[in-house]
């Protein structure tokens, strides 16, 4: 029987991965379901609960970085270096890195990135044995989180041709509407973003411009798995465009 926790099963080799949803977890009110987000406004001890869920389903410890939409990655140290300072296992105190992609070559936690629109990008070479979780919104996309991510796992040995890429939950091209000029921007840097809402304003398709930045570095079109759900139109999903208030579901990601 598929667990609550894992509303979608991303289509990944050499990793164990799932994205979560709303189901599954102990948080109420506006933040209802299983947020796993701290910053919130939700109930602390709520959240540590939802986290101790996720971290029983993947079997690890979790890995969380404080996501400021940017291009900046951060490698978790060797195994035989513990954790990490700030990492943010589950249950550890301390500063948590700021950064909006984690890579690692570590079997022993599991990596997780936090969205409710953004698109959750997992990234697995699993004949190189690392993987990588990144956080794509509309400015780390175009300020190139993803290439720099991919930098990051090449230095650990992937190669782009071997890797597999999971494009989760987020929301949609005919869904995510922008003002004109933000949109002609984003196309100008990356021409595939363009897109028109259902109803015919401006609009960014992020899930498009990923799967090009992530072809344009090598990565299969085969090897990439984009076909999930859109946040805004999913109640299954924590999205910041439905409610402001609201929770963060994740992408998590455990190297196999």
């Amino acid at each position: 029987m598929t667990s609550p926790l894992r509303a979608r099963a991303p289509r990944i080799r050499g990793a164990r991965a799932l994205f979560t949803g709303r189901a599954g977890g102990v948080s109420t009110g506006e933040h209802a379901g299983l947020n796993l987000a701290r910053h919130v406004g939700d109930d602390a001890q709520a959240v540590e609960e939802n986290r101790a869920r996720v971290a029983a389903e993947i079997g690890a410890p979790l890995v969380f970085v404080e996501q400021v939409h940017s291009a900046d990655v951060h490698v978790l140290p060797a195994q035989d270096a513990g954790p990490g300072r700030g990492t943010g296992p589950a249950g550890e105190p301390g500063p948590v890195v700021r950064a909006d992609a984690i890579v690692t070559d570590r079997t022993d936690v599991a990596l997780a990135i936090m969205v409710a629109d953004c698109l959750p990008v997992l990234l697995s070479d699993p004949v190189a044995g690392v993987v990588a979780v990144a956080h794509a919104g509309r400015r780390g996309l175009l300020d190139g989180v993803l290439e720099a991510t991919l930098s990051e796992m090449a230095a650990l040995g992937a190669r782009p041709a071997d890797v597999t890429a999971s494009i989760g939950p987020s929301i949609c091209g005919a869904c995510y509407e922008v003002p004109e000029q933000m949109r002609e921007d984003a196309a100008a840097h990356l021409p595939v973003t363009a897109s028109r809402t259902s109803w015919g304003t401006p609009a960014l398709d992020l899930r498009a411009g990923a799967v090009s930045v992530l072809q344009d570095a090598g990565v299969p079109a085969e090897a990439i798995d984009a076909d999930h759900p859109c946040t805004l139109e999913d109640e299954r999903f924590f999205s910041y465009r439905r409610s402001a208030v609201t929770g963060r579901f994740a992408g998590v990601l455990r190297r196999g």
